[in-house]
C-alpha cells in the first residue's frame, strides 16, 4: 500500500484557497505547471504554498489530474456542484464533504485517514499519536518515515480541525483569517493547553449539524449497492459515518432518525435485527447535488 506524509509543506488549508484554487483552474487548467507564467504571481502566494494547494485541491477531492502526461488540473464532479452552489465554502455540509473526501483518502492523506478511521484513543497528546502512526506505517510498509514527517502531520491535523483561538487563546486576534474553515466542524477539542503536555480529544458534533444528505452520501458511497446496512457498521467502519464523523452510538442515532422522518431510511430493531433499510438507492454525487437543491430551497 502506497502512503503519503507531509505533502501539505506544513501548510493547512487556508480561508479563501480553495475556492481560488477552482476559479483559476477553471480558466487555466495547467495554472500549477505552466513554464511561461509563474504560479505563485497567478495565485498570489508563496512557492511552497502553490505545491500545498495543488495537494490539497486534489485530496478533498475538487480537482484531479492524471498521474502521466501533461498534469493539468480538472475539476470533479464533486468540484463543480460546490463551485457552482457554494463557491466560498461557506456551507458546514461542504466542510462535512471534504472533509470525508480527505480522511477516506488512504493513499495521499495517510495520516488523516489514520487519525479517523484507525487511531482509537479519544483523549491522546501528540506523542500518543505519532507512536501509534509510525505502527501503523510499519505495519503496512516496508519503508520507514521520517519522524519528523509524522510530528509535521499531527500539527497540521490539529491546525486543521482546530480554531487557532482554542490553541493559542492568548495570541489569537479573532480579525486573524489564517484559521482553517474546517475549525467549524468542531471534530477536535483541546483538553489541557500547557505549554508541555497538550491533550486532545475528539470531539462529537451535533446531530442537527448534519443535512441528511450529507450523511446519505457517505451511507450510499459506502453501501456499494447493498440496501441493508447493520448499524455496527455504519458506527465502527472505517470510512463510514461513525469514524469520519466521531459520532457516538447515541449522536448516530439521532442523525439516522432525523435522516427516517425523510422517508430515505428505516430504521430496523426488531427480531435481533440492528439495522438500517435504504428505501432509494443514490450515488454520492446524486446525494451531493440533493444537498444543495436543499439549501437552495432554504435560501
Amino acid at each position: 500500500m502506497s502512503m503519503k506524509f507531509r505533502a501539505h509543506d506544513t501548510f493547512f488549508i487556508r480561508k479563501g484557497w480553495l475556492s481560488k484554487g477552482m476559479k483559476y483552474i477553471q480558466k487555466k487548467p495547467d495554472v500549477f505547471i505552466d513554464k511561461n507564467e509563474n504560479p505563485m504571481d497567478v495565485l498570489g502566494i508563496g512557492a511552497n504554498m502553490v505545491k500545498a494547494l495543488r495537494y490539497w485541491l486534489q485530496v478533498v477531492g475538487l480537482t484531479e489530474e492524471p498521474n502521466k502526461g501533461k498534469r493539468n488540473q480538472s475539476i470533479t464532479a464533486l468540484g463543480r456542484a460546490v463551485y457552482e452552489k457554494d463557491r466560498y465554502i461557506e456551507e458546514l455540509g461542504t466542510l462535512y464533504l471534504l472533509h470525508y473526501k480527505l480522511v477516506t483518502n488512504k493513499e495521499e492523506a495517510t495520516a488523516w485517514y489514520f487519525f479517523f478511521n484507525d487511531f482509537n484513543m479519544s483523549e491522546f497528546s501528540k506523542e500518543d499519536f505519532v507512536v501509534a502512526l509510525q505502527g501503523y506505517v510499519m505495519m503496512h510498509d516496508e519503508a520507514s518515515i521520517a519522524i519528523r514527517s509524522l510530528n509535521d502531520d499531527f500539527t497540521c491535523i490539529v491546525n486543521t480541525y482546530l480554531p487557532r483561538y482554542k490553541s493559542n487563546p492568548n495570541r489569537i486576534s479573532p480579525e486573524n483569517n489564517i484559521d482553517c474553515p474546517f475549525g467549524e466542524l468542531g471534530l477536535i477539542d483541546i483538553l489541557n493547553s500547557s505549554k508541555k503536555d497538550k491533550t486532545y480529544r475528539k470531539a462529537t458534533p451535533a446531530a442537527n449539524s448534519f443535512n441528511p444528505w450529507i450523511i446519505l452520501a457517505v451511507i450510499m458511497d459506502q453501501a456499494r449497492d447493498r440496501d441493508e446496512i447493520a448499524l455496527n457498521e455504519l458506527l465502527t467502519a472505517p470510512q463510514n459515518i461513525g469514524r469520519v464523523f466521531n459520532l457516538d452510538a447515541i449522536t448516530m442515532l439521532e442523525v439516522l432518525h432525523r435522516i427516517e422522518k425523510t422517508g430515505e431510511i428505516k430504521i430496523i430493531r426488531t427480531a435481533g435485527l440492528d439495522i438500517i433499510h435504504l428505501n432509494h438507492i443514490y450515488t454520492f454525487q446524486e446525494c451531493v447535488n440533493r444537498y444543495y437543491t436543499t439549501i437552495d430551497d432554504r435560501n
